[in-house]
C-alpha cells in the first residue's frame, strides 16, 4: 500500500490547502460529506426505531421486551458502535489504511441492516454485531480523512468539519422520518431495510467520487506483525459473532441483558484506563506531544459526559416522546394524523442544519477571540445540561406540549454544535500523525462510554421518578462545565501552540 512522506506533516496531500472548490473547501469534502450523510442516515433510522421495536408489543410486530431489558441492550450496542473505533482506527493505520477501512465498514453496515429487516431474533442480534463491526471501521476513518485535506494551520479547519457536521445531520434528519414511518405504518422490518438502503447509496457515491479525495487515507504504517494480528483477530470475531449467534438460536446464551450490560461496563473502563497508561508510559514521544495528551485526556472526560447526557435522545427521551408526550397536540390542517415519537429524532438534526453555517461563520468571524477548545467544551456541557433542566417542571406528566421536547432538543444542539465538531478536529490537530486513527478512535471511545451510561439511564424508565432522573443529568453536566472554566488556562499551556 502507497506511503504519503512529507518534509512538512502538517502540509495535506495534494496541495488541499489551495482548493476551494467545495464552497471555499477541498472538492474531496464533497465527497466525504456525502458518504457520511448516507451513513447516518442509515445509522440514525435504525436508531431512531431501536427501543421503541424491542418495547414493542410482539402482537404489534415488535420483541416485547420489558424497559429494563430494552435500555441495556441499547445502551450496550451504542457503547459499542463507537468502542469498536479503536480497533478501527488501529486496522486503518496499520493494514487497510482509511480509504479502504470506510469501504469495508460501509459493506459491513449495510448487510447488518438488511440481516434486521429478516424477522428473526437471531438475524436481529447478528445485524447489530454487524453494524457495531462496520461503524467501528468507518465512522473515526472517515473524520479522520477529512482532517487529512486541511493543513494543521489552516483557518478553514473547524469550518470544514462544521459543514461536515452539516452533512452527517442532513441524513440523520430525513432518516427518522423514512424509516419511522415505514416502521410505524408497515412493518418494523421496512424500516430496518430502509437504512440498508442508504447506506448502499452511500458507497455507491463513494466510490464514485474517490478521485476527488487524491493521496488522502491510502497510507498505512503496518508491519509483517501487524497483519498476522490483524487476520488472528479477524478469526476470533468470527468465532465470537458465529457462538453469539449459534447460542442464541439454541436457546443456550442465557445471560441476561443486565448482566451482560454490567460486564462490559467493567472492561469498557478497564480499555480506558488501560490505553491511557499505555500512551503516556509509551515512549518516543515529544514533551510537547506528551502535554496534548493531557488536553486529550480532559477532553475525553468532557465529551463522555456530554454525550452520556446528549446520547438519549435515542433511549430516554425517545420513550418520554412515545409515552409522556401528547403526540396528537400539533394535528393540523398542514399535519393530518399524529406526529409519530420517531419524528422527534429529526429535530436535533433539523436545528443543527440550521445553526451549523451560523457556528462556522461565528468561528471564523471571531478569529483570535475565538474561544479554546476547552471553553467551548464547557459551553457544550452547560447546554446540554439545561436541556434536561427545562424537562424537570413536567417530566411526571403523560401529555406533556410536545414543545418542551422540541426546546430540549435545541438546547441541546447548540451544546453539540460547540463541542463535537470542535472534538473531532481537536483530535486530529493534537494527535501525532503517526497515530492519528488511534487517537480519532479514542474520541469515539469517549462516546462509546457516554452512549453506555446513557443507555443505563434509559433502563431506569419505569423504576426512578422522571423529575430525579432528569435533575441528576441536568447538576452533573453544569458542574462540570463549571470545572472545566477553571482549566482553560492550564490546558492552553498543555496544547503546545494548537488553538
Amino acid at each position: 500500500m502507497p506511503e504519503i512522506t512529507s518534509a512538512d506533516p502538517g502540509i495535506a496531500p495534494n496541495n488541499a490547502r489551495w482548493d476551494r472548490s467545495f464552497f471555499g473547501h477541498p472538492r474531496g469534502l464533497s465527497t466525504l460529506f456525502f458518504t457520511e450523510m448516507w451513513e447516518r442516515f442509515s445509522y440514525y433510522g435504525m436508531r431512531a426505531l431501536l427501543i421503541l421495536f424491542m418495547v414493542a408489543a410482539t402482537q404489534k410486530g415488535g420483541l416485547g421486551f420489558p424497559t429494563s431489558k430494552a435500555g441495556s441492550i441499547y445502551g450496550l450496542y451504542t457503547a459499542m458502535v463507537y468502542l469498536v473505533g479503536l480497533p478501527g482506527g488501529w486496522i486503518a493505520d496499520r493494514i487497510l489504511g482509511q480509504r479502504r477501512a470506510v469501504l469495508c465498514g460501509g459493506i459491513v453496515i449495510a448487510l447488518g441492516h438488511f440481516s434486521m429487516a429478516i424477522p428473526r431474533i437471531d438475524t436481529f442480534y447478528l445485524g447489530l454485531a454487524l453494524i457495531v463491526a462496520g461503524t467501528g471501521l468507518l465512522k473515526p476513518n472517515i473524520s479522520t480523512m477529512v482532517g487529512g485535506l486541511y493543513s494543521k494551520e489552516d483557518a478553514r479547519r473547524d469550518a470544514g468539519f462544521s459543514i461536515f457536521y452539516m452533512g452527517i445531520n442532513l441524513g440523520a434528519m430525513i432518516s427518522p422520518l423514512v424509516c419511522g414511518y415505514l416502521a410505524e405504518k408497515v412493518n418494523w422490518h421496512y424500516g430496518f431495510a430502509a437504512a440498508g438502503f442508504g447506506m448502499t447509496v452511500g458507497l455507491i457515491q463513494y466510490v464514485l467520487g474517490g478521485k476527488f479525495l487524491g493521496s488522502a487515507g491510502l497510507e498505512s504504517y503496518g508491519t509483517a506483525g501487524d497483519r498476522r494480528l490483524f487476520r488472528n483477530g479477524l478469526f476470533v470475531a468470527a468465532a465470537i459473532v458465529i457462538a453469539g449467534v449459534a447460542g442464541t438460536v439454541s436457546g443456550n446464551l442465557s445471560l441476561a441483558a443486565g448482566q451482560i450490560s454490567d460486564g462490559f461496563g467493567v472492561v469498557l473502563v478497564g480499555i480506558i484506563v488501560a490505553f491511557f497508561v499505555g500512551l503516556f508510559r509509551t515512549g518516543g514521544y515529544s514533551d510537547i506531544e506528551r502535554g496534548r495528551f493531557w488536553v486529550i485526556l480532559v477532553l475525553f472526560v468532557g465529551s463522555s459526559l456530554f454525550w452520556s447526557a446528549f446520547e438519549q435522545a435515542g433511549s430516554t427521551l425517545n420513550l418520554f416522546a412515545e409515552r409522556n408526550t401528547n403526540l396528537h397536540a400539533w394535528n393540523s390542517p398542514l399535519w393530518k394524523g399524529d406526529f409519530l415519537a420517531e419524528y422527534f429524532q429529526s429535530l436535533n438534526s433539523l436545528f443543527i442544519i440550521a445553526l451549523a453555517p451560523v457556528f462556522a461563520w461565528l468561528w471564523l468571524a471571531l478569529k483570535r477571540r475565538e474561544p479554546t477548545s476547552i471553553a467551548k467544551f464547557s459551553i457544550g456541557l452547560l447546554f446540554v445540561g439545561l436541556g434536561f433542566a427545562v424537562l424537570i417542571p413536567v417530566a411526571g406528566g403523560t401529555a406533556v406540549s410536545p414543545w418542551w421536547l422540541t426546546l430540549t432538543y435545541l438546547l441541546h444542539t447548540i451544546g453539540e454544535l460547540c463541542l463535537s465538531p470542535v472534538g473531532l478536529s481537536a483530535m486530529t490537530k493534537l494527535a501525532p500523525a503517526r497515530i492519528g486513527g488511534l487517537i480519532m478512535g479514542v474520541w469515539f471511545l469517549s462516546m462509546s462510554l457516554g452512549n453506555y451510561i446513557g443507555g443505563r439511564l434509559a433502563s431506569l424508565y419505569e423504576t426512578f421518578p422522571l423529575p430525579a432522573l432528569f435533575g441528576v443529568v441536568a447538576g452533573f453536566c453544569i458542574v462540570v462545565a463549571a470545572l472545566f472554566v477553571l482549566l482553560f488556562k492550564p490546558v492552553k499551556r498543555l496544547m503546545g501552540g494548537i488553538h
